[in-house]
């Protein structure tokens, strides 16, 4: 191909129907029929990246291999493609916003009013195509986050308008995700949500190609009928996406939608072979037709909003699979947490993962979770903070350093057996400064994390500021506590493991990031097989 094609998935009616998901099943099928396609996300937010938000406000960071701290929905994206994504494919209004200053500031635009309208759109234009003009994708679909109408959007609409044109004709194609509610005291379905968000479109000179309607029920054909008279859109060009057990059904609904044959048709792009879903299907297959049963408790303190753990959960949900296992995970606050009723908590559990995250609230239940693991031969994988956490429970516990901690917790510690990074002491900007990103893992060999990885070296994306002291570490590993993964170039410790334990591993990075159903992630797999071998028992 020599002219990358572009895609644009808006939304309408409301918040959170799924643009990600409709973007990442669509972009399956086309490379499941031998296209190269990638999916980026701008997000109408000024903050310059997800990476301050809290996880409340906005579910978990994801991180890419190049460090970029990004959107939930690049882990969608990464998920269902299999390819990596990086800094390219998630932009915000503060990224746009800033690049424009700056360059305002070093007098590139001449002395020219900077104005939303040619500036800031031309920006949000630029970044659009970058991963196109590399030449690496025959297909990019750009999601633009929020709800037409929204105030805050209509710089990327303006800029999804303009480029449509300049494009020309079967080069970009707009694609309209809204909600057609059915109404329980009427009886009925009603497009009328979906024929004013379109106008509300229309009003911003976007024309809806294709239009994606969320749904409890099934659309009629006169129902359809309706909505491609009054929405201006082919009858072929109104697919439905009903609701799915699971978000992995949905890019085989698609599939029988049609999605990917009309999204080609208007790109004027051959159909070539019908989509080959054949590992996706046997994922599928796996997944809901389980043979064993775990449960695992996720030990975090952010466990009301099950965003916040998004991809852990999804690894599960593919280690799962990987094992012909149903995994159950039973999120349990870790503030609620206590020496008095751990047991009763974790007692019934086949495995205990302790989670990620920042600051002191919440701590001493993940280290009690930490314990009752340890001393119980419960299956135990902790992941950045909760790796931090069995070093300190092994400290206070088997060394006697009653008082060990981290100084993230305590900076007056007597033993501060997680510390901060030396180059981090000197940062007050928040954004952006933690080890962010991929770095290398050398394993030694002989020990459990080398018998799950399989190779020598690894790379894996960390995202933290604390690490491992290695001052303790000589004392750790003679007292059972085997640093079994240190960073070739750093010396830090990314990896510690128990021995005489049937499953102990804690890791500085986050191993959640890189699974995807392709690709389950090997310490996950290992996991739930340890929970499974657990339950039998």
């Amino acid at each position: 191909m020599n002219q990358t094609k572009y895609i644009f998935v808006t939304g309408g009616v409301t918040s959170s129907l799924g643009k990600g998901i409709i973007a990442a099943s669509l972009a399956k099928l086309l490379q499941g029929r031998g296209y190269r396609t990638t999916i980026q996300k701008f997000d109408p937010y000024i903050n310059v990246d997800p990476g301050t938000l809290n996880p409340y406000e906005h579910g978990e960071c994801y991180v890419t291999d190049d460090g970029a701290e990004t959107d939930l929905d690049l882990g969608h994206y990464e998920r269902f493609l299999n390819v990596p994504t990086s800094q390219a494919n998630n932009v915000t209004t503060g990224r746009v916003y800033l690049s424009v200053i700056e360059k305002e500031r070093r007098g590139e635009f001449l002395g020219k009013t900077v104005q939303v309208v040619p500036h800031i759109t031309n920006e949000i234009k630029d970044r659009m195509q970058i991963l196109g003009k590399s030449g690496d994708y025959d297909i990019v679909i750009t999601e633009i986050g929020g709800t037409v109408g929204d105030i805050e959007s209509l710089p990327y609409i303006e800029s999804v308008r303009q480029l449509v044109w300049e494009l020309g004709e079967n080069n970009g194609i707009v694609i309209h995700l809204t909600l057609v509610p059915f109404l329980a005291a009427a009886g009925e379905l009603k497009t009328k949500p979906t024929q004013h968000s379109v106008k509300t479109l229309m009003e911003s000179g976007i024309k809806a190609d294709i239009l994606v309607c969320r749904t409890e029920h099934e659309l009629s054909q006169e129902l359809r009928s309706k909505l491609a008279l009054f929405c201006n859109v082919k009858k072929e060009a109104v697919i439905q996406s009903i609701d799915a057990s699971t978000i992995y059904e949905v890019p085989n609904l698609m599939l029988e939608e049609g999605l990917d044959v009309v999204a080609l048709k208007k790109l004027d792009l051959p159909k070539k072979a019908a989509p080959d879903l054949k590992t996706w299907n046997t994922f599928l297959r796996r997944l809901k037709t389980p043979k064993h049963t775990v449960n695992i408790g996720l030990i975090g303190k952010y466990v009301e909003m099950q965003d916040c753990y998004k991809s852990i959960l999804e690894a599960f949900i593919h280690a799962g699979a990987a094992n012909e296992t149903k995994v159950n995970v039973i999120s349990i606050h870790s503030e609620h947490i206590n020496i008095d009723n751990v047991a009763e908590k974790l007692g019934v559990l086949d495995g205990v993962l302790v989670a990620p995250g920042f600051g002191e609230r919440g701590i001493e239940g993940k280290i009690e979770a930490v314990r009752y693991a340890r001393e119980n031969n419960i299956p135990f994988f902790g992941i950045c903070l909760g790796m931090q956490m069995s070093v300190i429970e092994y400290s206070r516990n088997i060394l006697g350093y009653a008082e060990a901690n981290s100084t993230e917790m305590n900076e007056k510690t007597k033993h501060p057996v997680v510390n901060l990074m030396e180059e981090q002491k000197t940062i007050t900007d928040k954004g952006g400064t933690m080890r962010l990103g991929a770095w290398k893992c050398d394993i030694k060999p002989n020990t459990l994390a080398h018998k799950i990885y399989g190779e020598k070296t690894i790379s894996e994306r960390h995202r933290h500021r604390y690490e491992y002291n290695n001052k303790y570490k000589d004392e750790l590993q003679k007292a059972g506590l085997i640093a079994s993964g240190v960073n070739p170039d750093t010396g830090l410790v990314e990896i510690v493991e128990l021995e005489n334990h049937p499953f102990f591993i804690g890791v500085q990075y986050h191993p959640e990031y890189k699974s995807t159903v392709a690709n389950p992630h090997p310490i996950f797999v290992n996991f739930v097989a340890a929970a499974v071998n657990s339950h039998k028992k």
